[in-house]
């Protein structure tokens, strides 16, 4: 995020798009709904189904699922049609306007209604709202990101901001809603496979020297590796053995059957988890972990803002914290790696990652502090960009609309999307371990638009089938309004109905981000 969870207080116009945040970032959703009944704050809602804020909304937009490029795109022609650009903005802190400006041309309201079915009239109140009711702040998700075309909606996105001025202000930005609560800090820790912490590159031999030095280590390598996508898909080739922390492929991954092929093909499989999962229970070996509650160190959330986590009880049986595991693997394998705690651990981040080099635990005692935070008197930065961009100049990509990976046709007519419900939360491991939130949502069930069901003499409550070029489900229906017409929404949370046995794993070539936001299914009315 370029700016702090509490900046949509002072934001003129909120535009929500690819998320359902009521349900999947309720505290968040919270913010919105406070700017906009508190504040006076705008709010557009662009998304395929009528979530929740909708009811909260000015505007709401509903394009096709995966046509993200051509809505942003054709925001961006009326804006700039209209001369509502932030022109002084862009002349001083931006390169590549006039590039842009080229490929936005034909994006005019009758032809992105043409592709994404949002009215022409709508996609000009949209853009006008956005350019002059500012600061805006944009908020999005998977919905934006799970796409072969994922990077590109949010360069899209970032483009929109810097158009209209908005990057690096109060109440404006680009802000992504992280998944889980340290996803952040795992992506700051070097959990990719092309940076070390904090960002920096493993192509670079400067920094690989200096992390070689700091780990008394003769060198280090300096090719990039492989995202969890390109691991899960390539099992007993290029890779022999697989080493899982907190993470659960065989429900979260696209195409769950070649995922669990490739797992099987593996000489030996470790998965280091708090529960049994659906992948632990593949494993040669699982090591049981200690939960958040159990185990000292920091979160950093989606604000980038760092927390001190407090250990309040121990782990059960023989469980350990994952330092304590990862470290004594280490040393079986010959590297002497010991820390004297979490703190020890934080003071080599503060040595080695120039953006954390003033987070210290002492400081981290009177309160959170947000990166980069250079220095042990530095205060934080809450917003990004405020005079200039990391690189110097924020860059417009001209990026044209391309089709999602896998389309309906008259074999497989409908749209298949996936997500989350309020209720539970990701592949379920914790969330359907409690019998409180197992009531409240106690199965998976098929989101199917009333007009579709009853074009299939489909009532709520019926089991359906719906099937894909890689596999079939049986599934439960709900029928409403909820989705669009010629769309299907099944939540993955649930192993007993495996939606991602049916997603396509098309990968976004620059992320590795598998298409799980759309494929072409047929539904049938089980027997």
């Amino acid at each position: 995020m370029t700016n702090p969870l509490q900046d949509v207080l002072k934001s003129g116009v909120i535009v929500v798009t690819g998320t359902n945040t009521t349900a999947n970032h309720p505290i968040i959703a919270n913010y919105i709904h406070e700017a906009v009944t508190k504040h006076g704050a705008k709010l557009i809602v662009i998304d395929p189904r009528r979530i929740k804020l909708v009811d909260l909304s000015h505007l709401w937009l509903r394009p096709r699922v995966g046509t993200n490029v051509a809505w942003i795109n054709g925001l961006m022609h009326v804006i700039i049609r209209d001369n509502l650009q932030a022109q002084a903005y862009i002349d001083s802190r931006t390169t590549g306007f006039e590039e842009l400006k080229k490929s936005v041309v034909r994006y005019a309201p009758d032809y992105v209604s043409g592709i994404t079915g949002i009215p022409p009239q709508d996609i000009e109140a949209a853009a006008r709202l956005f350019a002059t009711q500012g600061p805006g702040s944009i908020l999005y998700a998977m919905g934006i990101t799970q796409h072969t075309t994922g990077t590109n909606n949010v360069k899209c996105l970032a483009a929109l901001s810097m158009l209209c001025g908005y990057v690096g202000v109060e109440g404006g930005g680009v802000n992504p809603l992280r998944g889980q609560n340290n996803v952040q800090g795992a992506c700051d820790m070097g959990g990719l496979p092309n940076v070390f912490t904090g960002y920096q590159t493993v192509t670079d031999e400067a920094v690989r020297e200096k992390f070689a030095k700091a780990w008394n280590v003769g060198k280090l390598p300096g090719k990039v590796g492989m995202t969890v996508t390109e691991m899960t898909a390539t099992g007993g080739k290029d890779i022999k053995a697989l080493y899982i922390m907190g993470e659960n492929p065989l429900l979260s991954d696209a195409d769950v059957h070649h995922v669990e092929k490739n797992l099987a093909a593996l000489d030996f499989l470790v998965v280091q988890d708090i529960f049994l999962t659906e992948t632990a229970r593949l494993a040669d070996v699982v090591l049981p972990g200690a939960c958040f509650a159990e185990k000292d160190g920091t979160f950093t959330n989606t604000e980038r803002k760092v927390l001190r986590v407090r250990k309040a009880l121990d782990a059960p049986g023989e469980a350990w914290d994952d330092a304590r595991i990862i470290t004594a693997l280490a040393r079986k394998m010959g590297y002497e790696m010991d820390y004297a705690g979490a703190s020890a651990v934080m003071e080599e981040i503060n040595a080695l990652t120039p953006s954390y080099g003033g987070i210290t635990y002492e400081r981290l005692e009177q309160g959170g502090l947000t990166w980069p935070c250079p220095t042990a008197d530095h205060p934080g930065t809450p917003i990004l960009h405020t005079h200039k961009f990391t690189r110097g100049e924020g860059v417009f990509f001209p990026i044209e609309y391309e089709p999602s990976a896998e389309l309906p046709d008259a074999e497989y007519p409908f749209v298949l999307t996936t997500g989350r419900v309020y209720e539970h939360y990701h592949t379920g491991t914790m969330t359907r371990k409690g019998n409180a939130l197992n009531r409240l949502y106690p199965e998976a069930l098929a989101e199917i638009n009333s007009e579709d069901a009853k074009g299939l003499g489909i009532s709520s409550g019926d089991y359906i089938h719906i099937v894909s070029r890689r596999g079939k489900l049986k599934i439960k229906a709900s029928v409403s309004g909820m989705t669009d017409r010629g769309v299907a929404f099944v939540p993955f949370h649930f192993y007993e109905s495996t939606v991602n046995e049916l997603t396509n794993s098309a990968l976004d070539p620059v992320s590795k981000i598998p298409e799980l936001k759309i494929c072409a299914i047929k539904i049938e009315k089980a027997a």
